[in-house]
């Protein structure tokens, strides 16, 4: 089968059919090769897991090498959240598709963001309905628009948020406003901040990550 958007697979280590998948969704500018450095980094330690990293669907403007999941460039808010809709839906639409493909659970998928990523991750994961994410890894994002979300919220799966204190993309004042957000809608999440820490995802941070995939993936 050919999925929607191009893909970068990781098939499981075990050489088996995969038991869980984890789709990660890269940053800005990036690609599904970047962010496959972390499923490089978790593949052995998951060995029944499928990790699957697409290409946004859009040439980055800032970036042409690259690719964006919505236009961040002198865009207004409203028309930022138009834009991640369309992202949202084909996001929605390859979540889809692999699982089909795949056959299965949607109990045995995450998903993984970094950076825009994880805002387009956030606003796909809790609107979805009746085929809701196990969990979902959010690194160095946001709720990207905290209104619309806070009125489509269809499920709640179980959310680790991660952020560096000296970011300056993505300030950490984003990620506080975020946590502030799940209270308010009564949401129980996990969060680190990271000392020291700019718009990256350190070692840390890779294995608090890899050991909540564990839990909620294979337990």
């Amino acid at each position: 089968m050919t999925y929607s958007l191009n893909t970068t697979l990781i098939n499981p280590s075990s050489n088996s059919s995969p038991k869980s998948i984890v789709i990660l969704c890269h940053g800005y500018g990036g690609d599904g090769k970047d962010i496959s450095v972390l499923a490089n980094y978790w593949k052995n330690f998951l060995p029944e897991t499928l990790f699957a990293c697409p290409d946004a669907p859009e040439e980055c403007r800032v970036n042409p090498a690259g690719f964006q999941w919505f236009d961040l460039m002198e865009q207004t808010e409203d028309e930022i959240l138009s834009k991640s809709l369309l992202a949202e839906e084909k996001l929605n639409l390859f979540i889809n598709e692999i699982i089909n493909k795949n056959k299965i659970g949607n109990n045995k998928i995450a998903l993984v963001g970094f950076s825009q990523g994880c805002m387009i991750a956030l606003q796909t994961a809790l609107k979805r309905k009746d085929e809701a994410i196990k969990c979902l890894i959010g690194y160095s994002g946001k709720v990207l628009n905290k209104g619309h979300l806070g009125k489509n919220i269809n499920s709640r799966p179980e959310i680790y948020l991660m952020h560096g204190d000296i970011d300056a993309v993505v300030p950490v004042d984003s990620f506080l406003e975020s946590k502030y957000f799940f209270k308010e809608h009564k949401y129980e999440i996990s969060t680190k901040i990271f000392e020291k820490c700019e718009h990256r995802i350190p070692t840390e941070g890779l294995s608090i990550g890899l050991e909540f995939l564990k839990k909620n993936l294979y337990k």
